[in-house]
């Protein structure tokens, strides 16, 4: 029975325009300007209104006092000098709330105050206006008009015309007439005008911020998608390079703004992609060039011994597994190393920990001189690493030495703890001083030796000691050859730099 090969993924939708970004800033910044012209336009409404209102209630206070003068001069009720009703309605009333003089529909009406539905107070106004007049109930002396006048918004009925009544702006002033009659003289100004001004203000606004949303609306949408383009140019590029062409690079804008420093940041996270990517394979085709000697020679020599027992070599056998199986633990310690794998730290002596490392080693080609003073020299790091490293740097002292290799503890200049491998062999040339740390690299002197290893030794050491924040240095021995001096954080000064 064959597999069903797998349904093919659907490809990724494109996002809808309402989702995009550009629709969601063009929707905020419409929206924002729509609130603001709103609270605007409320705000001018609310102005004109109230400049039309005071203006109308100054031409009925004009009108009161023309009427207040005549009374206060002596002219007869009946024969004042009234102005037109429609537009201003005059009434004069009695201190018995009798209505003296008035206009055909308000003569036998009751007092303008009665439209009010509040008690009428004199010489006060009903807003801000009127908050210095006199005291109520103080009448003017006589053949004189009141100082002050208050102010009412009444809805009068007085024509069929408008069967729901129009508004009036009223202002009420008190006059005495020459023989010492106090009347009120109400006189109205239509508001009319007003609510005429103010509903033709409100229509254009809503026409104005219905054309004025649609263009910052536009204008939005379209500087948001030209701003936003590059960004479209670089995601259309990345969703190319994901296919495997690291060496290829998104467009950069030529001008100074996120998007252009985004532009950069990202081509140079896929500079160092295309860099590891490069290292890896390198690390891999290496690894698989090292692993194949020592495997094909086993498989020869296994061969060989099948078809001729008699010519088995176990000790060429046992070197060749050996160096298989030192190359795997290398490859298995840098992978270990590359995946950030975080060993655990202690506090130990580092002079204590060469001398049982020394104690330990067997087989060394020469001798290995130590030179430790006595004190302790404590550093916080993983035993098992710092092993490793000085393992290492004494196997390497070993292949290149002439006829001895030391070793040495002690302290820099800054405190810090210092670790010392020292040969008396050709040295490193200044030029491959940084090269020799590369991973499977090895100088054309020690490819000559059998015994010269992978190349991988050293990188293992600079890999443990940056991992432990310090630093190894190579320098010149004195009487010549090789110091490798590995710098590591005193344990009283170590600031977190934990494996």
């Amino acid at each position: 029975m064959t597999d069903r090969p797998a349904a093919p993924e659907p490809p990724a939708r494109p996002p809808r325009w309402w989702g995009s970004v550009r629709a969601r800033t063009t929707l905020a910044s419409t929206l924002v300007v729509a609130l603001a012209l709103v609270a605007a336009g409320v705000a001018v409404l609310a102005v004109l209104q109230r400049n039309l209102v005071d203006s109308a209630g100054l031409q009925a206070e004009v009108a009161a006092r023309e009427v207040a003068t005549q009374v206060a001069v002596g002219t007869p009720f009946d024969q004042l000098d009234l102005p037109d009703e429609d537009d201003r309605p005059v009434q004069v009333v009695g201190a018995d709330r009798t209505v003296l003089a008035a206009g055909d529909d308000l003569h036998h009406a009751p007092p303008l105050a009665d439209f009010a539905h509040a008690p009428h107070r004199t010489g006060k106004s009903d807003d801000e206006h009127g908050d210095h007049g006199d005291d109520e109930g103080d009448a003017p002396a006589r053949g004189s008009a009141a100082a002050h006048a208050a102010f009412r918004t009444l809805t009068l009925k007085l024509h069929d015309d408008h069967p729901d009544g129009q508004q009036f702006r009223v202002a009420g002033l008190l006059a005495t007439a020459p023989n010492g009659q106090t009347v009120t003289v109400y006189a109205g100004s239509s508001l009319n005008t007003e609510r005429q001004a103010v509903s033709g203000v409100r229509d254009a606004m809503l026409i104005g911020l219905s054309a004025l949303l649609l263009v910052v609306a536009a204008v939005t949408w379209l500087v948001t998608r030209r701003a936003l383009r590059p960004v479209e140019g670089i995601r259309a590029e990345l969703a190319e390079i994901t296919d495997g062409d690291l060496s290829r690079r998104v467009p950069q804008p030529a001008s100074r703004d996120e998007v252009a420093r985004l532009a950069r940041t990202t081509n140079a996270t896929l500079a160092a992609l295309e860099q590891s990517v490069e290292r890896q394979r390198q690390f891999v085709a290496d690894a698989s060039h090292e692993l194949r000697s020592p495997i094909a020679s086993l498989r020869t020599q296994l061969e060989v011994a099948r078809a001729h027992p008699g010519l088995l070599e176990l000790d060429g056998l046992i070197e060749d597994t050996v160096r298989l199986e030192r190359v795997a633990s290398d490859l298995l310690l840098l992978a270990r190393l590359d995946a950030g794998e975080q060993p655990r730290a202690q506090r130990l002596d580092l002079a204590e920990l060469v001398r049982d490392e020394l104690a330990h080693r067997s087989g060394d080609r020469l001798p290995v001189a130590a030179a430790l003073p006595d004190g302790a020299f404590p550093v916080h790091a993983s035993r098992t690493q710092l092993a490793r490293v000085l393992g290492n740097l004494l196997d390497n002292a070993q292949r290149h030495a002439g006829s001895a290799v030391r070793v040495a503890v002690g302290h820099d200049a800054a405190g810090a703890v210092a670790l010392d491998v020292i040969d008396d062999g050709p040295g490193v040339p200044p030029a491959d001083r940084e090269r020799i740390f590369t991973r499977f690299i090895r100088l054309d002197d020690a490819r000559t030796r059998d015994e010269g290893g992978a190349g991988l030794g050293l990188a293992i050491v600079r890999d443990l000691v940056h991992r432990h924040g310090g630093r190894i240095e190579v320098g010149d021995a004195d009487g010549g050859g090789a110091r490798f001096t590995v710098t590591l954080p005193g344990a009283a000064r170590s600031t977190g730099h934990r494996p």
